[in-house]
């Protein structure tokens, strides 16, 4: 993939295959972003974004929040789902119209049809911020696909293997574009590579992610 999948130019949606089961959708979320955005502010008014800490004690380079019946966790005592925000104490707020419509319509343009998030992870992905190469294990259901959003600054997506080892494929990923993976793709690794400094009209010095899944 070439350098200028990284332009931030309105162009019409397009479906990239990755492997088998997974795709992107280029700007599939152009059209919504500032809904979006403007959702994102009310989820983090009530559930603020926070940067979590590892089993290990690691403390995540990226911020987190989450909307929907069940929020992902990450602390002392693992990694884990559960429908309360640990840092107020209150059920995580509910996952906005939008974003429910957004990944159910995503889901069925990549050939998931039927798909039901209960969790919504919102990340905020400031320069120099990255996610290692892992798999999403911690649901139940793993014939429900994962649907994740960017929003903001480019970054580059990193897709793997069913193994740590195999080496991933590089996707840039453009203000708009979508990612779905399921089926034969569900437990591939994936992760993104550090956020370089820049500036986008709408989020300014940061990127977001949404990542839609059925925790339960």
């Amino acid at each position: 993939m070439t350098a200028d999948l990284f332009d931030d130019l309105p162009g019409e949606p397009r479906s990239e295959a990755i492997v088998d089961g997974a795709v992107v959708l280029r700007q599939f979320a152009r059209e919504k972003a500032e809904a979006l955005l403007a959702a994102i502010d009310r989820v983090t008014a009530s559930a603020p974004l926070r940067h979590m800490q590892t089993p290990g004690g690691h403390t995540m380079s990226v911020a987190m929040s989450c909307c929907g019946d069940q929020g992902w966790v990450t602390d002392t005592r693992g990694y884990r789902y559960q429908p309360t925000d640990p840092l107020t104490g209150a059920p995580w707020p509910s996952m906005p119209g939008v974003f429910e419509r957004l990944a159910r319509d995503a889901a069925e343009a990549a050939g998931y049809r039927d798909f039901c998030p209960d969790a919504c992870l919102i990340n905020r992905y400031e320069p120099g911020a990255k996610m290692g190469l892992h798999q999403d294990k911690d649901e139940t259901d793993f014939e429900q696909p994962i649907v994740s959003v960017s929003l903001g600054l480019p970054q580059v997506f990193q897709f793997g293997g069913l193994k740590r080892n195999e080496r991933p494929v590089n996707i840039p990923l453009a203000h708009g574009d979508v990612v779905v993976w399921g089926g034969p793709s569900r437990l591939r690794y994936h992760g993104v590579l550090r956020l370089k400094t820049g500036s986008h009209p709408l989020t300014g010095a940061c990127r977001y992610n949404l990542t839609f899944r059925r925790a339960c």
